[in-house]
């Protein structure tokens, strides 16, 4: 089985360095009777296991639905222009706060046809902006039924670093695992224009588990 694919550990691999490094420090520091240092140290790694958490969630039964590939808030629903295609598409924003679980999953099955990667900015993610300046990872998948469907990793203020696992050639299954971005950043969908949306702005949705739209 793909390692990207459920099941796999509670808390993100690419959290591990950073769980265990905080950890270790916290224990120094306590031992050394250090305890305001001991205690800051103690906040980080708090946070650090809550942000790189990763649970895995169950799809919904549907075959049409369109899976959010994020924990976080739609924060822009819209008509606008695929990316990668240039074709007009329907555009749907997911922003994740620091306190949001930030593994990205593939909202659709099917083939990996094109993978783009664009330096830039780091603009706080919720701005209209963010989608066109800032550092980005583009995905484009042909879903089974031959519909083209584009997902990108937005970085945000805080984010640095953006992770994808995916190949071109290779298969996404719906709900698999194919990326990360660290410390706060937003993720948008392009679907074609007769896609049925689910969501509106403002709607909290949950990744993997919540449906965004429906093929």
């Amino acid at each position: 089985m793909n390692s990207r694919i459920y099941p796999h550990p509670f808390f993100a691999r690419e959290g591990r360095p950073f769980i265990i490094g905080t950890f270790a420090v916290t224990a120094v520091l306590w031992l050394l009777d250090w305890n305001f240092l001991a205690f800051l140290s103690l906040v980080l790694f708090v946070f650090c296991v809550q942000f790189f958490r990763d649970p895995a969630r169950e799809l919904p039964t549907d075959p049409k639905a369109v899976l959010s590939p994020v924990d976080g808030r739609v924060c822009k629903v819209q008509k606008a222009q695929d990316p990668l295609t240039g074709e007009d598409a329907m555009m749907i924003s997911i922003f994740m706060n620091v306190f949001n679980v930030h593994s990205q999953k593939s909202p659709v099955a099917g083939r990996v046809e094109e993978i783009v990667y664009k330096p830039g900015l780091f603009l706080n993610a919720d701005l209209d902006k963010a989608s066109t300046h800032n550092e980005r990872n583009a995905v484009r998948v042909t879903t089974d039924e031959g519909r083209s469907v584009t997902f990108v990793q937005v970085a945000g203020l805080v984010a640095r670093r953006i992770l994808c696992y995916a190949k071109v050639g290779e298969r996404l299954e719906k709900g698999e695992r194919y990326g990360f971005i660290r410390f706060g950043s937003r993720v948008d969908v392009y679907l074609p224009l007769d896609a049925e949306i689910t969501v509106s702005i403002g709607d909290k949705v949950t990744g993997v588990m919540s449906t965004i739209a429906r093929l």
